[in-house]
């Protein structure tokens, strides 16, 4: 029997010529603990601020350019943080010395970067572990709550029996909320330490792991209900029918009832560690597909693993892995940074090419459906394109837009490739080079993630134009064009205009029978037997009542 892998890549070749998906969640974790991935110097002056800062500006350029489009950094560490805050003392890997701050607030400058990208910020928060015992974080939790942390060997965890974890944390990720213009809050080690003797039930230990992320969910959406929730949970949900876990997965082992909080709304979207390879990965990953909710589900890639000094994976468990994902509607996450940036093993080169256009994330639907209106007012100016803002729903008061382009007309706003800008602030995009014969598009997109339709930078071709003219339908027959002595194809495709296929007929005689498609106007396409389509032309129903 062949492994349940090896026919996804099957059908996954199959498809290898459809477009990219035009949303899809690809992440990176950005890890800050002892400078892992950035930063690489102390921000100890004015120019150490600067070395720091650049060189996050250069990584987020690399990610950008590799179609990253979201990045979980690391902002609560080991009970110390990367921004003034009120509950714990700055991390030392920004300053070199915990507790100082190191002249700038580094989450903020992210959050600001980020943005200028068009990219997604999520505040990464280390829960239960706190750091070494006597280290600066632990040493103050401990004395502030003296019987909230445990000491397990050298480090000093929350204990989430006791309900203090749960305000505690609660406080914390409603202070990052409150103070900064995130994405998402990102929950780490939202779980029982591996080596913690559990003296209650599993269900128990469950539901007091659930109630710490409920308290955390309540608080934040409070403030910013288009903020995602999200964490990162053990890779393997639970056993599986025909494959075993190993004793290591969420469920059980960790009382993370993953999949129970993304169907009772606690979670948005989830980043499953699914550091492994072959059995241990595909069935896994199909379940955390399976068992989505219609939330969103990006699993964690073990990237570190290409390292010679680690596991010294092919490049090949990676990238068939990634195409697996796609093809079950996935995203993908890389653990961690470095890594890709580095190109271990060819992985950087492979992701560029693996996202040749750049992907949105998908809506949060489950949390606001209505779109906004469109922009208004697209116009061309010398090398530029403006347009004027839309009006904003009720909460939250910002909206974002994206700019797509195309060498035809209408733009087709459901292909990725015609993407090129995303998640703008400013109603205007300016170009360095000339962008005669460019069509444009603008949509509006809240924070929830809901798009407006299109607002396109020239009108449909009409017979008011000199060069172009609408095809001759009567509402019921359409007159086709003639096919001449070039064109091969076998039948007619008629989509809308923003490319969505409504029915195919005959390439045969001088009409198509168009009596069951509604009103409106429609694209008019070639189709050969090679699947090969050509536009023939616009055309419009419209019937006498």
């Amino acid at each position: 029997m062949k492994r349940i892998w090896t026919l996804l890549l099957v059908a996954f070749t199959l498809s290898l010529h459809a477009q990219t998906p035009k949303h899809e969640v690809r992440a990176v974790w950005l890890t800050t603990i002892g400078g892992l991935d950035w930063p690489h110097n102390y921000a100890y002056n004015g120019n150490g601020i600067e070395r720091q800062q650049q060189e996050l500006r250069s990584l987020l350029d690399k990610y950008k350019a590799a179609g990253i489009n979201t990045i979980l950094i690391q902002t609560r560490i080991r009970g110390t943080v990367i921004y003034p805050s009120m509950y714990e003392p700055w991390d030392g890997c920004l300053s070199g010395k915990p507790g100082i701050s190191p002249g700038y607030d580094a989450l903020q400058f992210a959050i600001d970067e980020c943005h200028k990208r068009g990219m997604e910020l999520h505040a990464w928060v280390v829960t239960m572990p706190v750091g070494k015992w006597n280290g600066k974080g632990c040493t103050q939790l401990r004395k502030r709550f003296p019987k909230l942390i445990r000491k397990i060997g050298e480090d000093g965890y929350m204990n989430p029996e006791d309900g203090q974890a749960a305000r505690y944390l609660a406080d914390l990720c409603e202070e990052i909320t409150h103070n900064y213009d995130i994405d998402g809050i990102h929950l780490d080690y939202i779980r029982y330490p591996e080596t913690w003797k559990l003296k209650v039930s599993q269900t128990q230990g469950r539901q007091y792991i659930t109630g710490i992320v409920r308290a955390i969910r309540d608080r934040v959406k409070a403030l910013k209900p288009w903020v995602k929730m999200s964490c990162s949970p053990i890779g393997k949900y639970s056993d599986l029918s025909r494959y075993w876990s190993h004793g290591w997965n969420a469920y059980a082992k960790g009382c993370q009832d993953a999949q129970g909080w993304l169907r009772d709304g606690l979670m948005d979207e989830l980043f499953p560690m699914m550091y492994f390879k072959g059995d241990q990965f595909y069935p896994f990953a199909i379940d955390w597909a399976e068992q989505s909710h219609g939330k969103i589900v990006a699993p964690g890639l073990g990237i570190y693993f290409l390292s010679p000094k680690e596991a010294n994976w092919p490049i090949s468990t990676i990238t068939q892995e990634m195409e697996v994902l796609r093809q079950q509607g996935l995203g993908h996450a890389f653990f961690r940074g470095k890594f890709l940036t580095d190109d271990t093993k060819g992985i950087y080169g492979f992701t560029k090419r693996f996202n040749p256009a750049p992907a949105l994330i998908p809506p949060m639907t489950w949390e606001r459906a209505t779109p906004p209106a469109s922009p208004f007012h697209l116009s061309i100016k010398g090398h530029s394109l403006f347009w004027q803002e839309s009006i904003a729903n009720d909460n939250p008061p910002s909206i974002l837009y994206n700019v797509y382009a195309s060498r035809e007309c209408p733009v087709d706003v459901s292909k990725a490739q015609n993407l090129i800008s995303t998640r703008q602030t400013a109603p205007e995009i300016h170009f360095s080079k000339s962008i005669e014969g460019w069509y444009f598009a603008v949509t509006a997109m809240d924070r929830f993630g809901n798009e407006s339709a299109p607002r396109q930078s020239h009108e449909l071709p009409s017979a008011t134009h000199t060069n172009a003219q609408l095809l001759s339908c009567d509402g019921y027959q359409l007159a086709l064009p003639d096919k001449g002595s070039v064109l091969d194809a076998d039948m007619v495709a008629i989509e809308t205009l923003q490319g969505k296929l409504i029915t195919l007929r005959p390439y045969r005689g001088k009409t198509a029978d168009v009596s069951q498609v509604r009103e409106g106007f429609y694209v008019l396409r070639s189709v050969n037997m090679k699947g090969k389509t050509h536009r023939l032309g616009f055309f419009q129903i419209k019937r006498n009542q």
